[in-house]
């Protein structure tokens, strides 16, 4: 057992790269990387990075890649993944001896008592403590893993939305200009007698309808551009310096073929394997508490004590022996620890079976919603604005040949337009629910951080400490 200890404490050291490089591992293959890195602090290297991506218009890909190297809550990620790592390290070191010293003096007697004294029972336990937090440590891997792919889909889904903000704006400026001409118009033909109140205000109805859309999409299109710039961790020049593309990346040509979603999201997410991993290490800290239930503390020490008699004689006495301290379990013999233990370890495995059922279930609901968003996105970019595009060139054609009237030309490119915004609301919903399908698969809830830490698995099973 104390070669077992030695062996594992002389093995025990500090990651230098604090985990990022397990982290990158489990993540580097996933599609809402986009082949990029996270990193656990920027540096002049990679902040020149970020330079060089900002100077041109901002692609997903760069956005997540900024993201990933500037972001505040990657850097909280692996500064929680460090401080499991000293964790880890901590429970496989060697507990430190404890050396007392005593003087005591009656008359001329002078008594000096020295002990060097040992957790034994830290020691005995020291490989089933190094075997938990190693446990424990995986866990806080995985759990950094989805906190990498949760902002990585947030950034993609900030990204989304602000350029599809903007690109509305674009049009619901055009439709405000056409109602704009529009209510000119009935304002100059109701002042020459041709236009009743009704027809006119019915034009300035629809420009004050046209307004305030266009007011509101032109907030919307801030809110978006500005989550996507504290996503990215950018801040003043930077943070107004950057540009968007102008219009959504096009459909893909067809649906993937997944296969069965429920079992890819129960294979591959993190969620669901760091839940499991929490479970592992809350089993072995059951096991340990039943280990120890009843003597919780051992410690041996090594005595000895001399006496001076500083009369005549002037003697000297040593004496040497060892002394052992341990516990009596006469009024506590350990059941409430063992009974939290154990109720521990059925909260761990209850959220085992929620986290699976929960993955399952998003999957079949994340596919359903990709497939719907995919469909009517493709309905809007095949049927819906090609539609639209021919009666609007139709009534040119009939205004040319004066067999329709301005307004009538003037409605019809206000329908246009407003065609195309929900075109680009809907290619705006299918990105986003392909950003959460990838997330249901590999990574976690698109809602939240399902696989929370449990406090049965963040609090170390009583041993006696070091």
């Amino acid at each position: 057992m104390l070669a077992a200890a030695l062996v594992l404490a002389g093995c025990a050291s500090l990651s230098p790269d604090g985990g990022s490089a397990d982290v990158q591992a489990l993540v580097g293959n996933n599609p809402l990387m986009a082949g990029a890195t996270a990193q656990r602090a920027p540096d002049e290297a990679s902040q020149k990075s970020v330079d060089a991506l900002l100077a041109k218009p901002l692609d997903v890909e760069a956005a997540v890649r900024i993201a990933l190297i500037n972001g505040p809550r990657v850097q909280d990620a692996f500064a929680t993944l460090q401080l499991s790592d000293a964790n880890r390290v901590q429970a496989a070191s060697l507990p430190n001896p404890v050396l007392s010293f005593s003087r005591l003096a009656q008359g001329s007697e002078r008594e000096f008592e020295r002990m060097l004294s040992f957790n034994v029972l830290g020691l005995v336990t020291l490989p089933w403590q190094a075997r938990w937090a190693g446990q424990r440590h995986e866990a806080a891997k995985l759990q950094a893993a989805q906190s990498v792919l949760m902002l990585a889909a947030d950034t993609r889904r900030a990204w989304v939305r602000a350029v599809a903000a903007q690109q509305s704006v674009v049009y619901l400026r055009d439709a405000k200009e056409a109602a704009e001409a529009g209510a000119e118009l009935a304002h100059r033909m109701a002042q020459v007698g041709n236009w009743s109140a009704l027809q006119r205000t019915r034009e300035q109805l629809l420009l004050a309808d046209a307004a305030a859309q266009l007011a509101r999409a032109e907030q919307a299109a801030v809110a978006s551009r500005e989550q996507l710039t504290r996503l990215m961790g950018l801040s003043g020049e930077r943070a107004a310096s950057y540009t968007l593309p102008d219009r959504l990346p096009p459909l893909p040509k067809a649906p993937p073929e997944l296969g069965d979603v429920q079992a890819l999201a129960l294979r591959d997410r993190l969620d669901v394997r760091s839940a499991q991993a929490q479970n592992a290490a809350v089993a072995g800290s059951l096991g340990l508490t039943h280990a120890t239930s009843m003597i919780n503390a051992m410690e041996l020490g090594v005595v000895r004590n001399t006496t001076f008699d500083n009369d005549a004689d002037r003697t000297k006495k040593t004496k040497r022996g060892f002394e052992l301290e341990l516990p009596i379990p006469i009024f506590d013999w350990g059941q409430s620890r063992n009974g939290r233990a154990e109720a521990q370890y059925l909260q761990s495995a209850a959220r085992v079976r929620d986290v699976g059922v929960l993955a399952a279930s998003e999957a079949r609901e994340a596919w359903q919603g990709w497939n719907t968003a995919y469909a009517l996105a493709r309905r809007y970019r095949d049927d819906v604005l090609p539609l639209r595009k021919k009666v609007n060139e139709e009534m040119v054609l009939r205004y040319n040949g004066m067999l329709a009237s301005v307004w009538e030309l003037l409605g019809e490119t206000r329908a246009s337009m407003l065609a195309v915004n929900a075109g680009i609301e809907a290619q705006r919903d299918f990105w986003l629910a392909d950003t959460d399908l990838q997330l249901v698969l590999t990574g976690s809830s698109p809602g939240a951080m399902t696989a929370p830490q449990t406090a049965a698995a963040g609090d170390a099973p009583a041993t006696g400490g070091h």
